[in-house]
């Protein structure tokens, strides 16, 4: 079982398209790029942005851009702002219930906190430590590393090209409603 899904990843990868675009990108242009339902990303977005992390701009050339600098929005807060806080583990205090105790188990067999359960804290604090240094500006570099360099300006170009063509495609539908 994973501790955070495909919402979180999906959100992930939306921002970084946002990272280097400045005009506002739509949650329909978001979910196409990834090959995702449109109603997925659309549930999702409205998360970030009563987060701060995102701010939604309304109109023909509307969407979403990041509300902040990249280098300020840690991935630790968009996977708690996708999926809210998760703990690693919930201890079941199993360790009262050894059968050798009977009804009531010893005092030093629930002193202090369970050894297992310190040992998923630890783990948890260094996912949670990890996630919180990590930036987006961190996440997009690397891709910018790994990526040719034309990637940038396709993707650039690409929602630029729908943006455009959503504006287009209305103009042309309120001329013809408009003129009998």
């Amino acid at each position: 079982m994973a501790l955070y899904g495909a919402s979180t990843e999906y959100v992930l990868h939306s921002l970084l398209w946002l990272v280097d675009h400045p005009e506002p990108v739509s949650s329909l242009d978001l979910a196409q790029m990834q090959g995702i339902p449109p109603a997925f990303m659309a549930k999702l977005l409205p998360r970030l942005e009563k987060a701060g992390l995102v701010r939604a701009a309304e109109g023909l050339r509307g969407g979403y851009q990041l509300a902040r600098p990249a280098g300020q929005v840690s991935v630790l807060d968009v996977v708690e702002a996708t999926e809210g806080r998760k703990t690693l583990f919930n201890c079941q205090e199993i360790r009262g219930r050894c059968a050798l105790f009977g009804q009531t188990p010893p005092e030093w067999a629930q002193r202090g906190v369970c050894s297992i359960h310190a040992a998923m804290l630890r783990a948890e604090q260094a996912m949670r430590a990890e996630l919180a240094q990590t930036t987006l500006a961190d996440l997009a570099q690397g891709v910018r590393n790994k990526a040719p360099t034309a990637f940038a300006d396709e993707a650039r170009l690409w929602f630029e090209e729908r943006a455009k063509t959503r504006k287009t495609g209305r103009v042309r539908q309120n001329k013809r409603t408009a003129a009998p």
